[in-house]
């Protein structure tokens, strides 16, 4: 190859800078009508430099032709990117015949990033594979493994595009093994690929050098971890992801608003699979890499700057999106507490409870264990922060009011946080599920609280919240939501008219309630009642007609509402015979329909077999109960 410092080859260098400055920089100036015309111009560029590097190669002394030549042509890359050995055939990496396969792959490489940004994916893939075919000739090593491994990426995302998975696999997994095994048996920093087109004095420093390719295998793993969720191997894909995290904070190579965000989602990842400790880890780290953005611009500032308004937009919702995050990982740690403590009618059991807090040491002491073993994140500057953010909110499970209690503080705060981003006016879809999650914390809080009148007052707080919203809200844009919320308000009232009797009873025998106490069981009695009739309702077609065939997701909680339906009926106190029996014949038609629902759609039975069970014996009995009302009656007359 003809001499670094001879004017042709600087004329090729000059080129090869030109064509990367019209990628990178000019083309954010395109206009709109020619998006592309930087990278047009690029393309030029490269597809002169390849033609200058064949003249050079045909010039080049016969001497190495042969030696070339006298090579055996190692087998051509199989299409999935994977090789037998990479590291064991074909030409010295730095040999003459190495460097020229070297610089004609970059060419390839470039051409078809070029051609793939320009949506030529097709001409893309071909120039990718000429270059994976010219590193055929020559073994990775410290001067091309760079190379190889930006390659396999850019092939691993373009099949990725085009959904074809496993082939992006291929590519993507072989880059990593080249860059696990160069790691093991060399690990010197690698030549760039922009340095085969840089003259000896512009070439990078050793630490430029090992920045950009372990970027290059950030990318990698990034890639990969998205390759593994398509293929539902999530906890893979979770792990190549807190990798990935881990290594663009080790070397510095972040958006912090962006890492948050991503943070924050593998969090939730953790927390469904009741890893906490991770999960507390990945949304504190996210708070603190947050804070490294800045300030959200003022409302004033923003209103002087279209670029100042979009960034304290962008600021604002990825932050109440993380806070978000912080509320559903209380949400779960209270809820999955709940499941651990709650006896099999769904109380507190003292004795689990008992028998959880013996264990809690050994727990805390294998928490410490997990913390030394798992990758954390943070540098120097963050570690302390993150560990600060962690120990505001524990990770194992609260076991009495005190420790639920804190917890709930925690969430309650991120409630407050993301609400003010996600308000009712612009965003109601977002505040609603808010308001849902905050009214699941209150819920949740009441199973650990003893006293029955506070557990009823925490029950009113979500009455509260979510009634107003539930009848204001325009029922044909968002009939799902306001079904959800009827059904939790018929819920909540429902639970607070069982805690009223629960304090009546203890005060006095149920025969002898006082007015006040009836008149209030009844209002809850028929709150609950209401809703449930409601989200009823909300079900019939436009003529009033209720559906004869239940869909899969409303066929539970329809034959639920029915059942609770026949036993509020039944519940409510009065005087008056004609209203008893008015309410049992209400009462004994919706058990009916429970048990004829199941009878014609066997299916449905499983769904509901505890209510099936007592609808069937209620159906039985109540008109035998109605019965004996309308003959006291009738001796009564």
């Amino acid at each position: 190859m003809a001499s670094l410092g001879s004017d042709e080859w600087r004329a090729v260098c000059d080129k090869f800078s030109n064509a990367l400055n019209l990628t990178d920089m000019e083309s954010r100036n395109d206009p709109e009508n020619d998006p592309f015309r930087s990278k047009y111009k690029a393309r030029e560029l490269l597809r002169e430099i390849y033609c200058s590097l064949k003249s050079f190669e045909a010039g080049d002394g016969e001497e190495d032709s042969r030696a070339e030549s006298s090579e055996q042509r190692p087998p051509e890359e199989p299409l999935d990117g994977q090789t037998e050995d990479v590291f064991g055939r074909g030409f010295s990496g730095d040999s003459a015949a190495g460097l020229r396969a070297a610089k004609l792959g970059a060419v390839e490489y470039y051409l078809g990033v070029n051609h793939v940004e320009t949506e030529e994916l097709s001409a893309g893939q071909e120039h990718l594979l000429n270059c994976m075919k010219q590193l055929e000739r020559c073994r990775a090593s410290t001067e091309n493994v760079s190379l190889y491994i930006h390659v396999r990426n850019q092939l691993g995302i373009l099949w990725a595009g085009r959904d074809e998975t496993e082939m992006a696999q291929g590519f993507l997994e072989s880059a990593e093994s080249i860059y696990q095994r160069y790691m093991k048996e060399d690990g010197t920093p690698p030549t760039d690929m922009t340095e085969y087109f840089t003259v000896e004095e512009k070439l990078i420093t050793h630490q430029e050098r090992t920045k950009r390719f372990e970027l290059a295998f950030i990318h990698t793993m990034y890639y990969l971890a998205q390759v593994y969720k398509s293929l539902g191997q999530t906890e893979r894909a979770a792990t190549y992801c807190h990798s990935t995290l881990q290594r663009q904070l080790q070397l510095n190579q972040f958006n912090p608003m962006e890492w948050a965000l991503n943070a924050a989602t593998l969090s939730q990842y953790y927390i469904t699979k009741g890893r906490f400790m991770e999960g507390r880890h990945c949304l504190s780290a996210a708070t603190v890499i947050s804070g490294l953005a800045g300030e959200a611009p003022s409302e004033a500032a923003a209103q002087e700057s279209n670029a100042e308004n979009e960034r304290r937009e962008q600021l604002r919702q990825k932050r109440a999106e993380i806070a978000r995050c912080w509320i559903k990982y209380c949400l779960n740690l209270l809820e999955d507490a709940k499941k651990q403590l709650e006896d099999n009618i769904g109380k507190l059991d003292a004795d689990r409870q008992d028998e959880m807090k013996r264990a809690r040491r050994q727990q805390e002491e294998e928490e410490e264990k997990g913390r030394k073993s798992a990758l954390l994140f943070g540098s120097e500057d963050t570690f302390d922060s993150i560990a600060s953010v962690e120990e505001k909110v524990m990770c194992l499970f609260p076991l009495d009011f005190t420790e639920a209690r804190a917890v709930f503080l925690v969430g309650q705060n991120y409630v407050t946080q993301a609400k003010e981003y996600f308000q009712m006016d612009g965003y109601v879809t977002d505040h609603v599920e808010i308001l849902q999650d905050h009214s699941a914390l209150f819920r949740i809080l009441a199973f650990f609280e003893e006293d029955p009148e506070r557990c009823c007052k925490m029950h009113k707080r979500r009455v509260d919240m979510l009634e107003p919203i539930c009848n204001d809200l325009n029922s044909q844009y968002y009939l799902m939501i306001r079904r959800q919320m009827m059904f939790e308000l018929a819920e909540t009232y429902n639970e607070m008219m069982d805690l009223k009797l629960t304090v009546a009873n203890r005060q006095a025998d149920t025969q002898t309630l006082d007015n006040h106490t009836i008149k209030k069981f009844n209002h809850l009695c028929s709150a609950s009642a209401k809703y449930y009739q409601m989200f009823l309702d909300s079900l019939c077609c436009p003529e009033g007609k209720f559906p004869e065939h239940l869909e899969d997701e409303v066929l539970r909680p329809v034959l639920v509402a029915r059942f609770r339906l026949a036993r509020l009926h039944s519940r409510l106190m009065t005087s008056s015979p004609s209203v008893q029996i008015d309410n049992l014949n209400k009462s004994l038609e919706n058990y009916k329909y429970v048990v004829q629902y199941c009878e014609s759609h066997p299916e449905a039975a499983g769904t509901v077999e505890t209510e099936l069970e007592l609808s069937t014996e209620m159906a039985g009995l109540l008109p035998l109960k109605i019965n004996r009302i309308k003959a006291k009656m009738a001796i009564n007359n």
